[in-house]
């Protein structure tokens, strides 16, 4: 049996190193071809399914779905079909040098026949055997792709069956493909933000005779090339060994908490007899910290630590605003949600006050600079099943406000299905946050770095208001806007706030500037 091709999780995208395995396609003892989808996984980014680039019977399953996996750690282990095992068919062997005579003349002339096809078609079809290996699939997974061409191998690969009935003997044709399907698997021990990689043959027996985890390692060769001095550290160093193990069959060594349930990466209570040591309380459960929460997470504290924020807010009257979109209704056509109304005054107040619509960008000496764009990705915070996600739209500024309100909602249904792109995720500009869905007033927001500007809009209810000398009962909102003071003072973020404000309070003669 030939040994067993490793695939390993591949760079999913935007430099992140795990995913969460949320359910297998396949099952150990399947045939699977090349391109099949075999997995499907969510990463802090969306949900995607991870094609295999090998053809061959699942041979192994590494991980269970609910697990936390790293970028290039064994997903799946895939071996020959059965049909390549006839090593048995050496017996045709012993008549052609012994009982040529003693058997039926059949017999002697079938083997005789198929001796010339053997030389001729063995290499052929070895060769072609080898060239698959080489090719992969060719497809490509957001920012990770197998190489190569692999269109025609497969068709090779078909007839192979065929042809291994007539080739009992030549099976050491195995041993030359397990070296190019080692060098496949090499390949993609590469992970996002190692540029290092085993080269020598020598380095990888030597590793794995000692049971060293090559992905653990950090190469101390030119571009994080991995030599044969690290694995004979790794070697002789115990201590550290033994935690590497573990920590490739189980979980990421970087959170080792998560080693220790029975199922890495999985949500579960721990036993009663747990006792917080602070509370003396028992505890429950303890879920890890992953996926989509992990990365808000990270960039909410980013934010925090290197954002100065400041916030200014204002009550607004959008009477006015609801009752042009009634009126648009009585026409018959579609309207626009008032979400996108608000985008329009949005894109407009950041035209006229740019300084918002930037970026901070420190050098490696710790100078700033303040990056300006021209154009604007309006982000729309998106509150999801998975967390909360910010797609963007493209060339906002561009866009009327039905074209946004189209775009706006194609956004927020494919960020809840989990199929945003990691390019609708992290292109924006400014964020447009409408927390008033979720029944409140206000909210000091955070800013979703690395912008500098979050305009928050607050539920639209019934409050007094002094309209015209009088009082009288109108739909009053509020806009909160939080915004960087390293890129603006007070004055441009009270004026770019009081511009939305007023294009709501007088939509009509806003847009019919627009």
């Amino acid at each position: 049996m030939s040994t067993p091709k490793v695939f390993l999780l591949p760079d999913l995208g935007e430099g992140l190193t795990e995913a969460e395995l949320v359910s297998w396609h396949v099952a150990v003892g399947d045939v699977i071809a090349v391109d099949q989808p075999i997995a499907e996984v969510e990463t802090a980014k969306s949900t995607v399914e991870v094609p295999s680039p090998y053809a061959g019977v699942v041979a192994e399953l590494h991980g269970q779905p609910g697990e936390t996996l790293d970028v290039g750690k064994p997903l799946i282990s895939v071996v020959e079909p059965v049909e390549t095992k006839p090593v048995e068919t050496p017996e045709p062997a012993e008549p052609e040098t012994k009982p040529a005579e003693t058997e039926l003349g059949d017999p002697v002339v079938e083997p005789v026949e198929t001796k010339p096809v053997e030389t001729k078609e063995t290499p052929e079809v070895a060769q072609a055997y080898r060239e698959e290996e080489k090719a992969g699939s060719g497809n490509v997974l957001i920012g990770y792709g197998t190489p190569g061409d692999h269109g025609a191998v497969r068709r090779t690969r078909a007839r192979r069956s065929s042809v291994a009935l007539a080739e009992p003997a030549e099976t050491p044709v195995v041993e030359p493909v397990e070296t190019p399907a080692d060098d496949l698997s090499l390949l993609r021990t590469r992970v996002p933000g190692k540029l290092g990689a085993v080269i020598s043959p020598l380095v990888r027996r030597m590793a794995k005779e000692h049971g060293v985890d090559l992905g653990e390692l950090h190469g101390s060769g030119e571009s994080g090339l991995i030599m044969r001095r690290d694995v004979e550290k790794a070697i002789h160093a115990p201590v550290v060994e033994p935690g590497v193990s573990t920590g490739s069959t189980t979980d990421s060594s970087v959170e080792p908490v998560e080693t220790k349930p029975e199922v890495p990466g999985s949500r579960q209570a721990r036993s009663p007899e747990a006792t917080d040591a602070r509370t003396g309380l028992p505890v429950s459960s303890r879920t890890p910290v992953r996926g989509v929460r992990k990365a808000v997470a990270a960039n909410m504290a980013r934010s925090r630590s290197e954002i100065p924020e400041a916030t200014v807010w204002v009550d607004v009257d959008a009477t006015a605003l609801l009752e042009l979109r009634e009126g648009m209704k009585v026409g018959g056509s579609d309207v626009p949600g008032l979400l996108a109304f608000i985008a329009r005054f949005v894109t407009a107040g950041l035209k006229k006050y740019p300084e918002l619509n930037t970026r901070i960008e420190t050098a490696e000496d710790g100078s700033q600079e303040i990056v300006a764009f021209d154009g604007i990705n309006l982000g729309i915070a998106a509150q999801t099943d998975r967390g909360l996600v910010v797609p963007s739209v493209r060339g906002a500024e561009k866009l009327s406000a039905r074209e946004l309100d189209a775009e706006i909602r194609r956004l927020t249904d494919v960020a809840r299905q989990g199929k945003a792109t990691p390019t609708e995720l992290g292109s924006g500009t400014f964020t447009l946050n409408n927390y008033g869905v979720f029944g409140v007033d206000g909210s000091a927001a955070i800013i979703n770095h690395p912008e500098v500007g979050i305009l928050g809009v607050g539920r639209i209810i019934d409050k007094p208001w002094v309209v015209n000398g009088e009082l009288a009962v109108r739909k009053v909102t509020e806009l909160t806007l939080t915004f960087d003071h390293r890129v603006c003072d007070g004055g441009t973020a009270a004026g770019f706030l009081r511009f939305v404000a007023d294009a709501m309070e007088n939509p009509t003669s806003l847009l019919a500037d627009l």
